[in-house]
Protein backbone atom coordinates (compact mmCIF):
# COMPACT_ATOMS: atom_id res chain seq x y z
CA UNK A 1 0.00 0.00 0.00
CA UNK A 2 1.12 3.30 -1.35
CA UNK A 3 0.96 5.81 1.76
CA UNK A 4 1.52 10.16 1.09
CA UNK A 5 3.52 11.12 2.90
CA UNK A 6 2.95 15.07 4.21
CA UNK A 7 5.99 18.16 4.46
CA UNK A 8 4.72 18.34 8.03
CA UNK A 9 4.90 14.41 8.67
CA UNK A 10 8.88 14.74 7.24
CA UNK A 11 9.45 18.10 9.58
CA UNK A 12 7.81 15.97 12.49
CA UNK A 13 9.94 12.98 11.92
CA UNK A 14 13.48 15.33 11.19
CA UNK A 15 13.01 17.17 14.49
CA UNK A 16 12.24 14.11 16.74
CA UNK A 17 15.90 13.02 15.32
CA UNK A 18 17.09 16.51 15.82
CA UNK A 19 15.89 16.19 19.21
CA UNK A 20 17.25 12.75 19.68
CA UNK A 21 20.55 13.97 19.26
CA UNK A 22 20.37 16.90 22.26
CA UNK A 23 22.30 15.23 24.93
CA UNK A 24 22.00 18.98 26.63
CA UNK A 25 18.80 20.38 26.23
CA UNK A 26 19.70 22.74 24.09
CA UNK A 27 18.09 22.23 21.22
CA UNK A 28 14.95 21.94 22.45
CA UNK A 29 15.57 25.44 24.40
CA UNK A 30 16.22 27.05 21.23
CA UNK A 31 13.04 25.45 19.40
CA UNK A 32 10.51 26.84 22.37
CA UNK A 33 12.40 30.58 22.00
CA UNK A 34 11.18 30.29 18.32
CA UNK A 35 7.95 28.92 19.11
CA UNK A 36 7.22 31.62 21.44
CA UNK A 37 7.69 34.06 18.80
CA UNK A 38 9.58 36.94 16.98
CA UNK A 39 12.53 37.65 14.92
CA UNK A 40 15.94 36.65 16.30
CA UNK A 41 19.39 36.83 16.02
CA UNK A 42 22.20 34.73 16.31
CA UNK A 43 23.39 37.29 18.80
CA UNK A 44 19.39 37.13 20.86
CA UNK A 45 19.33 33.32 21.05
CA UNK A 46 23.55 33.43 22.29
CA UNK A 47 22.56 36.01 25.42
CA UNK A 48 19.37 33.26 25.92
CA UNK A 49 21.38 30.63 26.35
CA UNK A 50 23.72 32.38 28.10
CA UNK A 51 20.58 33.32 30.71
CA UNK A 52 19.68 29.59 30.79
CA UNK A 53 23.53 28.99 31.87
CA UNK A 54 24.09 26.72 28.71
CA UNK A 55 27.93 26.73 27.96
CA UNK A 56 28.36 27.85 24.29
CA UNK A 57 30.40 29.94 21.80
CA UNK A 58 28.98 32.50 19.47
CA UNK A 59 30.21 30.49 16.44
CA UNK A 60 28.92 27.02 17.98
CA UNK A 61 25.37 29.14 18.19
CA UNK A 62 25.58 30.43 15.09
CA UNK A 63 25.92 27.21 13.22
CA UNK A 64 23.19 25.61 15.39
CA UNK A 65 20.64 28.40 13.92
CA UNK A 66 22.33 27.95 10.27
CA UNK A 67 21.60 24.19 10.43
CA UNK A 68 18.24 24.52 12.24
CA UNK A 69 17.10 26.69 8.88
CA UNK A 70 18.99 24.39 6.13
CA UNK A 71 18.42 21.04 7.59
CA UNK A 72 15.21 21.19 9.13
CA UNK A 73 13.76 23.80 7.20
CA UNK A 74 11.57 25.34 9.94
CA UNK A 75 13.44 28.81 9.86
CA UNK A 76 12.73 32.07 7.59
CA UNK A 77 15.99 34.17 7.34
CA UNK A 78 15.74 37.40 6.29
CA UNK A 79 19.37 39.20 6.07
CA UNK A 80 19.68 42.96 6.74
CA UNK A 81 22.55 44.55 7.00
CA UNK A 82 25.46 42.62 9.01
CA UNK A 83 23.00 40.50 10.99
CA UNK A 84 20.97 37.40 10.01
CA UNK A 85 17.41 38.01 11.70
CA UNK A 86 15.79 34.41 12.26
CA UNK A 87 11.89 33.56 12.54
CA UNK A 88 9.85 30.07 13.31
CA UNK A 89 7.96 29.60 9.80
CA UNK A 90 4.43 30.01 10.70
CA UNK A 91 3.40 26.81 9.48
CA UNK A 92 5.93 24.95 11.23
CA UNK A 93 4.53 26.09 14.51
CA UNK A 94 2.19 23.70 15.03
CA UNK A 95 4.17 21.12 13.98
CA UNK A 96 7.10 22.35 16.45
CA UNK A 97 4.25 22.37 19.33
CA UNK A 98 3.41 19.21 18.58
CA UNK A 99 7.08 17.33 19.11
CA UNK A 100 7.71 19.56 21.99
CA UNK A 101 4.98 18.78 23.84
CA UNK A 102 5.27 14.75 23.42
CA UNK A 103 9.07 15.27 23.92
Amino acid sequence: MFVLETIEDRVKARLIKYLGRDDTGIREVVLKMFLDGGTFTTSDVYKHLHEKEFDVSYRGVSAMVGLMNTRLGILSIDVTGDHNLYLLKEDYKPVVKSVLDNY
